[in-house]
């Protein structure tokens, strides 16, 4: 096991600068960059009903900010999905490796946005070269499992099932096999996202995570391929406490923080993979000045939320609005988990100071 000392002096510079304190692994300063400072690109375009990508070869973390845009059409349409399982060797933290479990070899999986009413056809195949089997569950599907049973395979196999959204919501999907907590905590839960008919309300941009904690017989911060925990998972004893499948990730120590400006307003959906753990969400420097608990877009939203609970196998959305620069550092309350394992992310706001509103002089 790796003494935990050993890494207090990087802890406390990391956190520092990212105005946490002292406390917390600081061994992503490491980590590639995703690009230049402020060039994190906005919510882009969708190519399709739903995208993603990872920003490095060496990772799983989905990049947040490549999601499918907003929906503006006012009729229902037929979507192809194809989900395909992929067990891959990627970073946790720089020289820290882990065989994750992913659909489309990201964590989250790729975002489905669709509308309420659509009706999907999603193929699930199992690439030849794994060594388990898989599935999916949605939590958008009135059926047995959400899916599960029609779409068990094999390594080198395929199926299908077509199902229609009747209601709207931001609903988690996942592996549904027997270990499906194993699977889940390594990585394979994402998030289908039904807009209601009428659409959700304009924002400037868009922001998608997923939390999750990985459980490893190696020690925080212990450098080679890491080996899974079955133990340690029932005991509900993570190792690392991750968004996207990466230690502060996107942070200014990381791939490097998600940007905005002054003014704007931030849509932020989260995924909760757990397999055990509820995080306490909340953006130190702001607060949700919308949100939807549960990813339950029928309702109306809460107002002016500090900390909101996102329970392992759900969804939040929530809003921010951006008056003054900053860096805000979106992080799970139940402190600990920040400051030691890793659930630790950034959106850095851009812009003229605001005196009225925040003076430090």
């Amino acid at each position: 096991m790796t003494d935990r000392s050993d890494f207090n002096a990087s802890r406390r510079d990391f956190f520092q600068r990212a105005g946490l304190g002292a406390a917390a692994v600081g061994a992503a300063s490491a980590m590639p960059q995703l690009a230049a400072a402020g060039e994190t690109q906005a919510s882009a375009p969708a190519r399709s009903h739903f995208t993603g990508g990872t920003p490095t070869k060496s990772a799983v973390a989905a990049s947040p900010t490549e999601i499918p845009a907003p929906i503006s059409r006012h009729t229902t349409q037929t979507h192809d999905i194809e989900l395909v399982s992929r067990e891959v060797t990627a970073e946790v933290m720089p020289g820290v490796t882990h065989t994750f479990m992913t659909f489309n070899g990201q964590v989250p999986a790729p975002m489905i946005r669709v509308r309420q009413g659509d009706t999907l056809k999603v193929t699930v195949t199992n690439s030849s070269d794994n060594m388990n089997a898989h599935s999916i569950d949605l939590h958008a599907v009135y059926g047995s499992g959400g899916g599960a049973p029609f779409t068990k395979v094999a390594p080198g196999q395929s199926k299908s099932f077509t199902f229609r959204t009747l209601y709207p919501g931001a609903f988690i999907y996942h592996c549904g096999v027997d270990n499906l907590d194993e699977h889940m905590s390594r990585g394979m839960f994402g998030m289908i996202l039904v807009e209601p008919q009428e659409g959700l309300p304009p924002v400037d941009r868009e922001v998608y995570l997923g939390q999750h904690e990985l459980y490893t017989k190696e020690g925080l911060g212990q450098k080679g391929d890491t080996t899974f925990d079955s133990r340690a998972m029932i005991a509900e004893d993570p190792t690392y406490v991750l968004f996207n499948g990466a230690f502060a990730g996107f942070t200014g120590q990381g791939f490097g923080p998600i940007t905005a400006k002054v003014d704007e307003t931030v849509r932020v959906f989260v995924v909760g993979g757990g397999p055990n753990l509820t995080s306490s969400l909340h953006p130190i420097g702001n607060v949700w000045s919308r949100c939807w608990p549960q990813g339950a877009l029928a309702n109306a939203p809460q107002r002016y939320v500090q900390t909101w609970p996102v329970s392992p196998g759900s969804a939040f959305v929530g809003e921010m609005e951006l008056p003054v620069p900053q860096t805000i550092n979106l992080v799970d309350h139940a402190i600990s988990r920040t400051l030691n394992k890793g659930a630790l992310a950034q959106i850095k706001v851009e812009g003229e100071e605001r005196p009225d509103i925040l003076n430090v002089g």
